[in-house]
């Protein structure tokens, strides 16, 4: 993996090139990592229980939401206004109508989804690399790349899901703004809210900022347009089935409500701290995980008050005790790792960030926690656009965590990619 050695080198990273080698080679590696784990490791694993055998094939990439998507491409839309089972009509139309609009060219459906998100992905990287070379430097814009690329959950910048997309319109929307081109709020906005509810963080971001900076009446324009996404989809919804939220009613059958979800997180916290048997029986019942934690964090106080003197090995003893929690708390402490470390990253890098990047980071981070469940958490924490760029600040001013911390993310990654390919839940 190629990563930035210094937070000063500006070398090979002209405006001219733009990037394109240096955002293709991660783009690339990291996305080949993904298929060879589906395609080339997955299948030649043994079926866990639960799961079903890989396929090798386009709809490897296409389970989970990913058959919601296509099915919607292919069969349009229902809705069950009890919320007694799943509806389709809880997923917006944008990434469906592209898939159906390549799959009227005659290719497969699931081809159809994977080449548009990894397009999009691609598209946003490079338009991150290209943005944040010129607001922040070189080092920030490389490491953003990387963070994107090489995070985990990336995976879903290659499956038929809508975070490639989704990452590609929002930051194309706020770099719009930063560059007082009124033409791409408006039009990456409304195709923002088109794609995914939590576009609407940039409306209440934007309209702050509007007025604090006593922009025009076409900036305030196009803001005002940004929601026009979800009232299209919600006039459709109103004229299909009668029920103008019909795709909020029907986040119910998936149990999403409306709330800070106190109980599920304090859950995760406690998988994380003392392990599941314990919690579940409501009492310490084997000491052995309790006890390993308490461990981890008295090595890790010492290892930050020591960092000086350990030097260059102080990241990589810091990486090890990352993955020693990792393998002992497993998806609840990277959905930890994730939305509230994602939280402290924003308050760490708010002076980089600047003002934009850090109102949509916290609206859309506040949104996310109002989701009413922690499920999926990790998922939306990861295409926030200034989640990614906080954590690309945070590796530009520590880039000796850089190569273990992408190495620890690329074996995250392929285990991840294992198992969506095996139809197990992945986040």
């Amino acid at each position: 993996m190629t990563v930035i050695e210094s937070t000063g080198d500006r070398a090979d990273c002209s405006l001219e090139t733009g990037g394109w080698r240096y955002v293709l080679t991660h783009w690339l590696a990291s996305r080949s990592l993904i298929w060879l784990a589906m395609w080339g490791i997955a299948p030649l694993l043994a079926v866990p229980t639960g799961s079903e055998p890989p396929v090798i094939g386009w709809q490897a990439f296409a389970w989970w939401d990913g058959e919601w998507y296509l099915r919607i491409a292919s069969q349009g839309y229902d809705y069950i206004p009890d919320a007694s089972d799943y509806s389709a009509v809880a997923f917006f139309p944008l990434y469906p109508l592209l898939i159906r609009i390549l799959a009227s060219l005659g290719f497969h459906p699931a081809f159809a989804g994977v080449v548009v998100n990894n397009a999009a992905f691609f598209a946003a990287l490079l338009l991150l690399y290209r943005w944040l070379i010129v607001r922040n430097g070189a080092a920030i814009a490389r490491w953003t790349v990387a963070g994107l690329a090489w995070c985990p959950y990336s995976l879903y910048g290659s499956t038929v899901y809508t975070e490639g997309l989704f990452i590609l319109l929002t930051a194309a929307a706020l770099r719009a703004y930063e560059r007082q081109q009124a033409e791409g709020i408006g039009g990456f906005g409304v195709l923002a809210t088109a794609t995914r509810a939590p576009g609407v963080a940039l409306i209440p971001a934007l309209g702050w900022l509007a007025w604090r900076d006593r922009r025009s009446w076409p900036t305030w324009l196009a803001i005002a347009l940004i929601p026009s996404g979800i009232l299209l989809y919600s006039l459709f919804c109103w004229w299909q089935f009668g029920d103008p939220l019909a795709f909020v009613h029907a986040q119910a059958a998936w149990g999403r409500s409306q709330g800070f979800a106190l109980a599920d997180w304090w859950q995760v916290l406690m998988y994380v701290l003392i392990g599941v048997p314990n919690y579940d029986a409501g009492r310490i019942v084997t000491w052995g995980q309790p006890l390993a934690v308490l461990a981890i964090a008295a090595l890790g106080i010492a290892l930050w008050h020591g960092r000086e003197r350990l030097g260059a090995i102080a990241p990589r003893l810091g990486c090890l005790l990352v993955v020693l929690l990792w393998l002992l708390g497993g998806d609840p402490f990277l959905t930890l790792a994730m939305v509230w470390g994602g939280a402290a990253l924003l308050w760490y890098t708010r002076r980089e960030l600047g003002l934009l990047l850090s109102l949509y980071g916290w609206v859309n981070w506040g949104l996310i926690l109002s989701a009413g469940r922690s499920d999926s958490s990790e998922r939306l924490v990861y295409s926030s656009v200034a989640l990614a760029i906080a954590f690309g600040v945070w590796l530009a001013r520590h880039p000796r965590w850089g190569r273990p911390l992408c190495a620890f993310m690329a074996l995250l990654l392929v285990t991840l990619a294992i198992r969506f390919a095996q139809q197990l839940w992945v986040a």
